[in-house]
């Protein structure tokens, strides 16, 4: 082969190789940049609690079809799977909890969880089946209250502001049993799930219960003897997405399906007015 001949063959191999490092360069910068177009979807999974929230979202998903989304509910039994799910990208979005709840949730599980639209705010509430007053509790009454950290702060301050308890002062929203200075009637406060708590009224003199759990256990406004305060209520719930996914296209859509007067319509339906729109 000839020296003119090599040389040239030679460049040819070299142009050659850089055409290949170039395609190299533009697919991987194409695969690199592709996740921030993956998140550009149009059908989406919620994570919701079962019952009456069922109702409301499925007028939810049908305002979500009006604006381009189709969104598959995931119904969860307990107040622990959703925000497990969604970390772990097994949903997209889930709607239940109030910023409690979630901080709580960020602090012991690490969760990269964020809000990005209120949707009610059900006022907890003290129910009796046994007394229709808080001045009729005797001394010694049996009251029952959740037992996870952020719903039992706010149960023992629905005891406070009632006169029943007095919470040491600088006391926040975690607060426990252990927090409680003055129990003048000497109540004896039951600690319970959530969810149970509302089903044991008949064998307590009182209970504080979640109004979403009032309405499974069969309690009514009738049985309630006392509630929080509505004005400034820091636990109205929103719908919560991934960090990472909170400014993809689809969020303000999926808020926009939940906060309007269509759903609001069912929402005082189902809650009977038990629960209030919070946005």
């Amino acid at each position: 082969m000839s020296k003119k001949l090599f040389e040239n063959e030679l460049f040819s191999r070299r142009v050659a190789l850089a055409a290949l490092a170039t395609v190299a360069v533009t697919i991987t910068t194409f695969s690199a940049s592709a996740p921030a177009f993956a998140e550009d979807k149009k059908e989406l999974k919620v994570g919701i609690i079962s019952g009456e929230d069922e109702d409301v979202w499925r007028v939810v998903t049908a305002e979500a079809a009006k604006r381009g989304l189709t969104i598959q509910t995931v119904v969860f039994n307990d107040y622990t799977q959703p925000n497990e799910a969604l970390s772990r990208g097994e949903i997209d979005a889930n709607a239940f909890q109030h910023l409690p709840y979630l901080e709580n949730q960020i602090k012991t599980q690490d969760y990269k969880i964020v809000p990005v639209g209120y949707t009610g705010v059900w006022p907890i509430g003290l129910y009796s089946k046994k007394h229709t007053k808080v001045a009729e509790l005797q001394d010694g009454a049996i009251i029952g209250v959740p037992n996870d950290p952020s719903n039992e702060g706010r149960a023992l301050r629905v005891l406070q502001n009632e006169g029943l308890i007095k919470l040491k002062d600088g006391t926040g929203i975690l607060a426990t049993i252990a927090d409680i200075a003055e129990n003048p009637k000497n109540i004896q406060i039951k600690e319970l799930d959530a969810g149970i708590v509302g089903r044991s009224v008949d064998d307590l003199d009182a209970a504080v219960v979640n109004t979403d759990w009032a309405l499974k256990s069969g309690l009514t406004p009738e049985n309630r003897i006392a509630q929080e305060q509505v004005a400034d209520n820091p636990y109205r719930n929103f719908i919560a997405v991934r960090e990472e996914s909170k400014d993809e296209p689809w969020v303000k859509p999926l808020v926009e399906a939940y906060q309007n007067d269509v759903v609001k319509a069912e929402f005082d339906r189902v809650y009977k007015g038990t629960g209030i729109s919070a946005y």
